[in-house]
């Protein structure tokens, strides 16, 4: 993944639960950053870019803490990085109206592996939902499993 047009490579996955961040990390070393730049922001709740840099605001254990980066840098978002925008019943109606354009993956530079990794073996309709049983006590509800095999 190359860097964009400003000099940031950003990840918004990969910082929450046990991962604390890894995969940001590891392609801030791997993008060929040098480390010592020290480039990297990780759980980032705020960012703006100033010139030749970006301003990174992060929560910590003690509140807020705000470092400086130069770019190029590595940023790795925390979940409160933006509020979700929800559309509006007049803007759905108005999307559904306008033409949708399809690019072919060839314009943007992708081409496919020749020969194709993957093959379709066969694409068919899930079965029908079967009805519902209804029992009339956790007894029976066991043993209908039982019966089933499915305990």
């Amino acid at each position: 993944m190359a860097m964009d047009s400003y000099g940031l490579r950003g990840w918004d996955i990969g910082c929450e639960g046990r991962s604390r961040c890894i995969l940001g990390g590891s392609q801030f070393i791997l993008g060929g950053l040098p480390v010592h730049t020290g480039a990297q922001g990780t759980f980032a709740s705020r960012v703006e870019l100033e010139g030749g840099a970006v301003r990174v605001q992060r929560e910590v254990d003690g509140g807020l803490e705000t470092l400086r980066l130069r770019l190029p840098a590595v940023l790795t978002a925390d979940l409160r990085l933006n509020e979700p925008r929800y559309a509006t019943l007049p803007n759905i109606m108005k999307a559904k109206k306008k033409p949708l354009e399809v690019v072919p993956a060839a314009e943007l530079g992708a081409t496919p592996p020749t020969p194709p990794r993957l093959r379709v073996l066969k694409v068919e309709e899930p079965p029908g939902r079967q009805g519902g049983l209804r029992v009339e006590s956790v007894a029976a509800l066991v043993e209908r499993l039982k019966l089933d095999g499915r305990v």
